[in-house]
């Protein structure tokens, strides 16, 4: 039977007891690692949030409490009540491994049966067991500093953005469905039949309402939404640091973010960053890393090769370029060792797996390079390759040959994975500003330019006379801040004047009809006044995962879901009752179920 805290208050947490502690009467609270029973000596790890404590029972202890302490079992709640005392067989590897206590009271608050996994700090459970258990999974102290680190960070947030004059405003979570990039989550209105909520993928245009409504800094920890498809750095459900400005320009967004991020590394991490952080254009990081996310701390940077192999006897070559195509290299240095024949052929398939039709390779490993394509090459041209790419023996050369984007995705993707393999990648944290984003992108499928960004982003000036003429030369003012390859926000300047706005969305080929439908309110808003304004939105789930070093957002979230987008411990999504739906005047067909 579980018994009442009568007269016990917590005046300490487990973790937080050292040896100049000792002498002190303290109350603990907390779950039970593990008990040791020695026969005339118990003892206990008691844990909490903070860390673990050792309980002493000892033949001097009160037999009822001796006897409570022999029963207590795995995950038992407890309250306990003693002196602090210096261990005799001390504990290096917790924080307080000097001390114990003494026990003088115990109260078992609550009794536990035994868990379906262990709950230990480095574990080897099936990792759907523990997220089907997840408050289980929870107790374990990595997860808990990864919880507390995702706050830490929230509130050394809000404090920054306070201090500089922003203001936090709550916009809502049932809005209206617009494009926003990927599938909306929709909301059925009960009184409106036939009609829907969105939940926001972020909020977009509340924010720039804002900026119209004359609050020129605005800041929000808002929850978005989006229905795509999961991977280890996206989930349904997340927090971005949400903040907009009015009276700016680009370096000044930049700026205040900059800043952002020098607070947080000196308060939680206790490192002093080196600001401005770099930038880099969007097509200088395509050209050079094959991503617009690109991972800088270290080299292997993409090479073109296609002036040199346009004319050669490798057909492979020859004709990516001849049909407008690229051939492009990357040098993993020092790396023939490694990568064996047999490697070397994990890694084709791999890219094809990705997209690309082949991989080419020179493997120098003795005093004449291997090579994948050598008996096509006339004399001097493997050499001059080699040359050109800074290629010396021990070094691979891995060479792909299409059309450009898939040429430059596929050798970006396979840099990373081969300084993976070969660790070259040093434990640093290293920011980058993506700038100078193409406003338009082509569409093979449809044949038409189409935005990379929301409608709203403002092109940058000098760009604005070929807006009818030539999409391609279109500069959007957008920028994303990255850390070590992984997108940390996105954001740009928005579009103020309503001929301009007009004229954008003639642009993306938008009617009239459609525009008013989408976003009317907002169109009529900048009739009456906007001021020149612009913003981003930063993943804090992604800031804690990197600080955190962790491998999932999983493992920085309390209650996530899965690949398939559900979440385990609670079994959601699920079916909902006849009579519910009938209220919202809504029908499962059989083919839907």
């Amino acid at each position: 039977m579980a018994e009442f805290m009568t007269g016990l208050k917590r005046t300490n947490y487990c973790g937080d007891l050292r040896i100049e502690d000792c002498g002190k009467e303290v109350t603990v609270c907390g779950w039970v690692q593990r008990q040791r029973d020695l026969g005339q000596l118990i003892f206990i790890d008691l844990r909490d949030r903070t860390g673990i404590v050792q309980l002493a029972f000892t033949d001097i202890t009160d037999k009822e409490t001796f006897e409570k302490a022999f029963a207590c079992r795995s995950e038992f709640v407890l309250a306990a009540k003693g002196i602090v005392r210096e261990r005799s067989s001390k504990n290096n590897e917790i924080s307080t491994g000097d001390i114990e206590i003494e026990v003088t009271d115990l109260r078992v608050l609550s009794k536990a049966q035994t868990p379906p996994f262990e709950i230990l700090d480095n574990t080897d459970t099936n990792e759907e067991l523990r997220l089907k258990h997840r408050y289980l999974d929870l107790r374990r102290a990595p997860l808990q500093k990864n919880i507390i680190m995702r706050s830490k960070i929230a509130k050394v947030s809000r404090d920054y953005f306070y201090e500089n004059g922003f203001v936090e405003i709550e916009t809502p979570m049932m809005i209206k469905s617009t494009p926003e990039g990927a599938r909306d989550y929709l909301v059925p209105s009960r009184i409106h039949k036939g009609k829907f909520y969105a939940l926001p993928q972020s909020p977009q245009m509340y924010k720039q309402l804002l900026m119209l409504s004359g609050f020129d800094r605005y800041i929000q920890l808002a929850r978005c939404f989006r229905d795509e498809d999961l991977r280890a750095d996206r989930q349904p459900e997340f927090t971005q640091i949400d903040m907009e400005l009015s009276f700016v320009d680009v370096d000044d967004i930049l700026e205040i973010n900059e800043g952002l991020f020098k607070r947080l590394f000196k308060e939680i991490m206790n490192q002093e960053l080196e600001t401005p952080f770099e930038r880099m254009s969007y097509n200088e990081a395509m050209e050079n890393y094959g991503s617009d996310k690109p991972d800088i701390r270290f080299d292997m940077k993409i090479q073109n090769i296609s002036e040199l192999v346009k004319d050669s006897g490798f057909g492979v070559f020859a004709n990516a370029v001849k049909e407008g195509g690229t051939v492009r290299a990357i040098v993993a240095k020092n790396s023939a060792n490694t990568y064996t024949r047999k490697e070397i052929d994990k890694l084709t398939e791999y890219v094809k797996g990705i997209g690309a039709k082949g991989l080419a390779y020179i493997r120098w490993v003795d005093d004449e390079p291997a090579c994948s394509f050598k008996k096509f090459m006339a004399e001097g041209e493997l050499e001059k390759i080699l040359n050109t790419l800074g290629a010396e023996k021990g070094d691979v050369v891995f060479i792909v040959a299409d059309k450009k984007s898939v040429v430059l995705s596929t050798l970006g993707a396979l840099r990373l994975k081969a300084a993976k393999k070969l660790d070259l990648i040093p434990n640093t944290f290293k920011f980058l500003w993506i700038v100078d984003f193409p406003f338009f992108e082509y569409d093979d499928e449809s044949g038409e330019w189409v935005a990379m960004h929301h409608p709203f982003t403002m092109p940058k000036e000098e760009c604005l006379q070929y807006l009818d003429t030539d999409p391609s030369k279109v500069v959007a003012k957008a920028y994303d801040l990255t850390l070590n390859g992984t997108e940390l926000s996105s954001g740009s300047m928005r579009i103020t004047d309503p001929e301009l706005q007009q004229k954008m969305f003639r642009a993306l080929k938008m009617t009239d009809e459609e525009i008013d439908a989408k976003f009317g309110f907002l169109v009529e808003a900048y009739k009456y006044g906007a001021p020149p304004h612009g913003g981003m939105g930063i993943g804090l789930d992604r800031v804690a995962m990197i600080l955190c070093n962790a491998d999932s957002l999983r493992d920085v979230t309390a209650f996530p879901k899965v690949q398939n987008a559900s979440e385990l411990m609670s079994a959601c999504p699920s079916t909902v009752d006849a009579e519910s739906l009938e209220v919202l005047g809504i029908a499962v067909t059989e083919n839907n179920k």
